[in-house]
């Protein structure tokens, strides 16, 4: 072996030992809300700062490494939950360009449930729409937010009936909260009613555990459709700025 493969080697090594000691040095600590949905009214143990041990700050070496200047592609190859929820969104703006949608829905349907596959499950239309609302047209985040509620509420003239599966998943008789309907009343109103309602239709009879969609069929559609900031999601101070940071490096302390 020659010297300059056997320092490569080396180094390599030494760069291996160094993330390994990061990693168990980076004391990575547990939010207030991640508590809560464990059923913990609490921010978990006190925090044991061993010798050289600091909180995790920065990017997590758990995680997938992110480019400097992140776009929308990245989030959703890097950090969005993969599997079954993840091709949920491709199939179901694979369904919606089957039926001829239009590109704001197709859109629309690819980023629907963009909050419960990378960030929360709780309002997730409300957190979704937030989310991509600086870099999409209003008509797109409004659909989005206005989904989560018309779900719930059947559209004979479109052929969207009350799903079966939410009977399973909520019971008989469920009634959505005051605010739910509050919503779906006026977003019946609305000019963009049924953009959203498209969103409904091409939702919940889409997912195909036999078809495997690609992200590469919608990269045009991003492209016509997301303001990508030139400096990256989550470096742009935008008003939703935040929530991408948070994605990128969830278990940064403060």
């Amino acid at each position: 072996m020659s010297a300059n493969l056997k320092s490569m080697n080396d180094r390599a090594d030494e760069l291996e030992l160094e993330q390994i000691d990061k990693m168990e040095k980076g004391i990575v600590t547990r939010s207030m809300l991640y508590c809560l949905a464990a059923g913990e009214d609490s921010m978990g143990p006190p925090i044991n700062y061993g010798p050289g041990a600091r909180l995790q700050m920065g990017e997590d070496p758990r995680l997938k490494k992110m480019p400097e200047k992140p776009g929308l592609l990245d989030f959703f190859r890097l950090r969005l939950s993969p599997g079954r929820g993840y091709q949920h969104l491709l199939q179901s703006a694979n369904l919606a360009q089957k039926n001829g949608m239009p590109d704001k829905t197709v859109f629309a349907c690819l980023l629907h449930d963009i909050a419960v596959v990378g960030f929360i499950r709780s309002d997730h239309g409300y957190w979704g729409a937030q989310m991509i609302e600086p870099y999409v047209d209003e008509e797109v985040s409004w659909a989005i937010r206005a989904h989560q509620a018309l779900r719930f509420y059947p559209d004979e003239s479109v052929g969207y009936g009350y799903p079966d599966m939410y009977t399973r998943m909520f019971g008989e008789g469920y009634r959505p909260d005051a605010y739910i309907e509050s919503a779906y009343q006026e977003a019946k109103k609305h000019k963009w009613y049924m953009t959203a309602r498209m969103i409904c239709v091409n939702d919940l009879y889409s997912f195909d555990p036999n078809v495997d969609v690609k992200l590469e069929q919608f990269e045009d559609v991003i492209g016509r459709n997301f303001k990508q900031p030139k400096e990256g999601l989550g470096n742009d101070n935008s008003p939703a700025s935040h929530m991408w940071r948070t994605l990128r490096r969830p278990s940064n302390a403060l």
